[in-house]
């Protein structure tokens, strides 16, 4: 298994693309897709809720000029004439419009235009025969670990306007299944704060996926441990080699994360109201959590490589003694056969009847003693 445990998005984006296009082209690097663009929509209040799911963004944008919060979940960003109808509705800015579309964009925050520009990575484990995400939030059981396992990122940009948050995702399918159901329940305060809050509700389950997501590459690094212990083989050595590859790319995606939580808890804007602070610093320090076990297990997995080379060589070393003893067993045999073996007309010992038989019993004997002697210091 050469290819286990490694993200798909690296693979299959096509930041290429993007070359010889003037800046602020809207041009999607991603993996390529067919399926329509679907749109969800989350229209509150503190005591009313509108949800409903359309695929006409006419309708969508319809919603903007209610007095409500309203919540616009956009399912698909490879039909870039979606982004540009809601970039020029809302006078997005033509480079935040190519930083949508730009799934290799690292995560960051920016504001601008009278908008809060968010985009962060949502890590997943996922069965490459599945093909949506997992839907499961937080709470839900770690993702068992298949023997081919895919750590997947997806590509999250957050709108934070007033009165309204734009999501935007790769594919449908994702972990906000938490938020959804706060909504629709009425619980906390999601109902009675603004589109700022709602952005930190969404980026604090990016950020608690992550701790499910070590937990589980966690978990497979113990049964890489036994494996290696019990049997170190070249798969072994392989899974362990993909494993490290997959640590370094996590790193690369939730280190920035961090860095963008940090600028939000310093943030200064009408779109960010000050009662989100509290709850966006907690994010931050999650966040730093998730940095500090992603040093620990890479440094695990490179304990797993030592302990990996360090077993290959007992059981050489083992191999070895075990043919040095055989060795050292037949040597005075061979000594024996050869002093009989010459043809010499007249030796000792060539006219007794039995001395065939003797020289058997005398090599027996060599060979009996000399393992007696090998189990005596411990040798076998």
């Amino acid at each position: 298994m050469s290819d286990s445990l490694r993200s798909f998005s690296d693979r299959s984006s096509h930041p290429t693309n993007k070359v010889g296009h003037p800046p602020g082209s809207v041009v999607f690097t991603g993996e390529d897709r067919d399926e329509p663009v679907r749109f969800s929509v989350f229209d509150y209040t503190e005591m009313s809720l509108d949800e409903y799911e359309t695929g006409d963004i006419d309708e969508v944008l319809s919603y903007f000029s209610s007095p409500t919060t309203t919540w616009i979940n956009v399912d698909g960003l490879h039909e870039e004439s979606v982004i540009r109808t809601i970039g020029d509705h809302f006078e997005i800015h033509p480079l935040v419009q190519e930083d949508i579309a730009n799934t290799s964009q690292r995560p960051k925050v920016e504001l601008q235009d009278g908008h809060l520009y968010i985009t962060a990575k949502m890590l997943y484990l996922q069965d490459p025969e599945q093909p949506t995400p997992p839907g499961a939030g937080v709470s839900a059981e770690p993702f068992e670990v298949p023997d081919e396992p895919a750590l997947r990122a997806e590509h999250i940009s957050l709108l934070v306007g007033p009165g309204y948050l734009i999501s935007f995702q790769e594919t449908p399918g994702d972990i906000f299944d938490p938020v959804r159901t706060r909504l629709r329940n009425g619980r906390g305060r999601i109902r009675t704060s603004g589109p700022d809050y709602l952005a930190y509700a969404l980026l604090d389950v990016i950020v608690d996926h992550y701790f499910v997501v070590l937990e589980t590459l966690g978990t497979w690094a113990e049964d890489l441990e036994d494996a290696i212990l019990e049997t170190p083989e070249e798969e072994t050595q392989e899974k362990v080699n993909a494993l490290r590859r997959d640590l370094i790319f996590m790193r690369r995606r939730a280190w920035p994360v961090r860095d963008l939580l940090y600028q939000l808890t310093r943030l200064d804007s009408p779109l960010w109201d000050e009662s989100t602070g509290p709850f966006i610093h907690d994010t931050y320090d999650h966040a730093q959590q998730v940095a500090d076990h992603i040093e620990a297990l890479r440094d695990t997995t490179s304990g797993l490589m030592d302990l990996y080379m360090s077993a290959l060589s007992h059981r050489m070393n083992e191999i070895m003694k075990v043919l040095t003893i055989i060795g050292t067993i037949f040597i005075p045999l061979t000594f024996v056969a050869g002093i009989y073996g010459m043809n010499f007309e007249y030796m000792p010992e060539l006219g007794w009847d039995s001395g065939y038989f003797i020289a058997l019993g005398v090599m027996a004997g060599i060979a009996l003693g000399t393992l007696a002697y090998f189990r005596h210091v411990d040798w076998i």
